[in-house]
């Protein structure tokens, strides 16, 4: 068995097979400390924690992760908290960063005499309608080399060799550009609320999310063509200042930011995930917006239901459960997307923000307080004019937080979509 990607997906997926007496090695292009470090997503799913406990794979973030369950939502009509931890099915997230959840898995991996080829990049999968199909591979010097295999899991994104290598017209592709970009930051500085936080403001979106007492996870709406490296540090923190509300509410925690990336919104989603031997899993399935803490949720449970299927055909003769994975696993795709599009769509005006001024906190005295005027004229904020359009998709936002805010139901089912799957 190759597994293409040492990422969540690829190292559940590794360690369950090796469990299961099922020889793999994981092909992963970058090196082991590159994989150690990479910060990405830091909030796991109720689920997921239960499949990691599941199958003994849970020391690290048993002892080090933190239960969470509280959002606060900063909008032009205030704000509100939600003790999504008391709601819906009664549980809370846990914060554990991605980096870290992957440390364990590869030591674990490793040390029950896994093999990893670091370094090591998957060009193309061939013959996978056939009895071995074949990974082409190019080492860090450059070197041709190849790996054969009864199966292929490719859980190296939506950029890997897996989906390259699909043949025309074996999978359908479902694609949906959200039309909003975030610039994505991780600051070494405390947390400045104890809830993740949620702010709408008329210059674009801003999210507070803590990944360990020292770090935390920011993110800014930002225009289309806005590069990573555009906005110093201080024309950062002012607008997330301004944005936060922190002169009604308290002011950030400063630090220095560490790293920073333009993530643009788009939901990517094949179907179906098989094409004979080659199995997609991870962002090589689906790619969802990070507005609701999914991917790496997903690619756990798709990692649990792939190597149940693996296993039973390759150790016991019976491939039936491979033969159902994509539906099983788009079922939640599908269901994590329609939650990640009201999301969008909840923290989100249609108008694209227009890029700020050099010096946001200089313009703090066109919203002197935390609600906005709403006789306001088009483009007063630093949008362009809003159209009739842009207009009616604003009032269904406000009206979606107003019924968040007030509505029990509606809070419960909330809860239930955003720490399920």
């Amino acid at each position: 068995m190759v597994i293409i990607g040492a990422g969540p997906a690829g190292l559940v997926l590794g360690n369950l097979l090796l469990r299961r007496g099922v020889d793999c090695v994981v092909l992963e292009r970058a090196g082991r400390d590159a994989v150690q470090n990479r910060a990405r997503a830091g909030f796991l799913a109720p689920n997921t924690v239960r499949i990691l406990r599941r199958h003994g794979l849970d020391e690290g973030l048993s002892r080090r992760g933190r239960e969470h369950g509280v959002c606060e939502f900063r909008t032009e009509d205030g704000r509100f908290r939600l003790d999504y931890r008391r709601l819906g099915t009664g549980e809370p997230h846990t914060v554990y960063p991605q980096h870290e959840l992957v440390t364990d898995l590869l030591a674990h991996f490793l040390g029950a005499g896994g093999r990893v080829r670091f370094d090591t990049e998957a060009v193309t999968v061939s013959g996978a309608d056939g009895p071995a199909p074949e990974v082409a591979v190019r080492d860090g010097d450059g070197r041709p080399g190849r790996w054969r295999a009864r199966y292929v899991a490719a859980c190296d994104g939506r950029h890997g060799a897996g989906r390259r290598s699909l043949p025309p017209g074996a999978v359908r592709r479902h694609h949906r550009d959200h039309g909003v970009s975030w610039l994505g930051l991780l600051a070494e500085a405390p947390p400045s609320l104890d809830a993740v936080g949620y702010a709408v403001h008329s210059r674009g979106f801003a999210g507070h999310m803590a990944r360990s007492a020292d770090i935390t996870r920011y993110y800014l709406q930002c225009a289309r063509g806005t590069r990573a490296g555009d906005w110093s540090e201080d024309r950062v923190w002012d607008e997330l200042d301004l944005r936060m509300r922190a002169p009604a509410y308290g002011p950030l925690r400063r630090g220095r930011i560490v790293q920073r990336a333009v993530v643009p919104l788009v939901s990517d989603v094949l179907e179906p995930l098989r094409h004979g031997a080659l199995f997609l899993a991870g962002d090589a399935a689906a790619l969802i917006s990070p507005s609701a803490a999914k991917g790496a949720n997903l690619a756990v449970l798709e990692a649990e239901i792939l190597a149940g299927a693996l296993a039973d055909a390759l150790v016991h003769g019976d491939p039936g459960g491979l033969d159902r994975y994509s539906e099983r696993c788009l079922d939640h795709i599908w269901r994590a997307q329609e939650f990640s599009h009201w999301m969008i769509r909840l923290l989100h005006g249609t108008a694209d923000p227009s890029d700020p001024p050099n010096h946001p906190a200089d313009h703090r005295s066109s919203e002197p307080s935390d609600v906005s005027d709403p006789s306001d004229p088009p483009g007063a904020s630093g949008f362009p004019a809003a159209g009739a359009e842009d207009l009616f998709q604003e009032r269904l936002r406000r009206s979606r937080i107003a019924s968040l805010r007030h509505s029990a139901a509606r809070q419960n089912w909330f809860a239930e979509n955003y720490t399920g799957i």
